[in-house]
């Protein structure tokens, strides 16, 4: 016998498939969510990795091109050249040591940069001319690094392994820098960096130019 105005409704059956259905959408839009968060990460890190690559070798091209011709005194009181280099260090001593405060301090600092442990890294001293216990204030620039390779173009025109050739005067800068960094996601990154000339002495008896229109 049929019940007019009897409610209606779900069965038991559709209400599962119902949820079935849900659970599988559900599913899907998590799992497209997820993968959208991941690859999300992934070219953040990438981009943050790229960021400390092109900081680093920045700020290392910056010291080389700052490069001046000034020799210091070690540790012991030795004598050590403008610019020290072997094929996975280099130590020089730059301009543009900034002095906002204008302290008491020279505008020139000595830096090292090199390869340690798969990291590279910067050193930053205090004073140029040292005493026995000075030791450089160091920080990583960069890690996970396969290789690092510097050579250093002289004036005879020929790529040296480590700097200065022997007999040298110790204030002679190189006059070009070759860099190769190796990276295991990057590959090998390879600059050639321009150094300032050194300056040649001074004659004695050497005279500033006149000022064209003075007597």
């Amino acid at each position: 016998m049929n019940r007019r105005g009897a409610a209606t409704g779900f069965t038991l059956v559709e209400l599962l498939v119902a949820l079935t259905v849900f659970a599988a959408l559900a599913a899907i839009a998590y799992g497209a969510l997820d993968r959208i968060a991941q690859v999300r990460g992934t070219l953040a890190a990438e981009q943050d990795r790229f960021g400390a690559v092109v900081r680093s070798l920045s700020d290392l091209a910056r010291d080389l091109r700052q490069a001046i011709a000034r020799p210091v005194r070690g540790n012991y009181g030795e004598l050590r050249p403008a610019l020290v280099g072997t094929p996975d260090h280099v130590e020089l001593t730059r301009l543009g040591f900034a002095n906002p405060l204008a302290a008491a301090r020279s505008n020139l600092e000595r830096v090292v940069w090199g390869l340690d442990e798969r990291a590279l890294r910067q050193g930053r001293y205090a004073v140029l001319d040292r005493a026995p216990t000075t030791a450089p204030a160091t920080r990583t620039r960069l890690d996970d690094v396969d290789g690092l390779r510097l050579r250093y173009l002289g004036g005879d025109g020929a790529w040296r392994e480590y700097w200065p050739p022997d007999g040298a005067d110790p204030a002679l800068l190189p006059q070009a820098v070759e860099l190769r960094l190796a990276l295991p996601d990057l590959g090998e990154l390879r600059r050639v960096l321009a150094l300032p000339a050194s300056l040649p002495p001074l004659a004695p008896d050497a005279a500033p130019a006149a000022t064209p229109g003075t007597p």
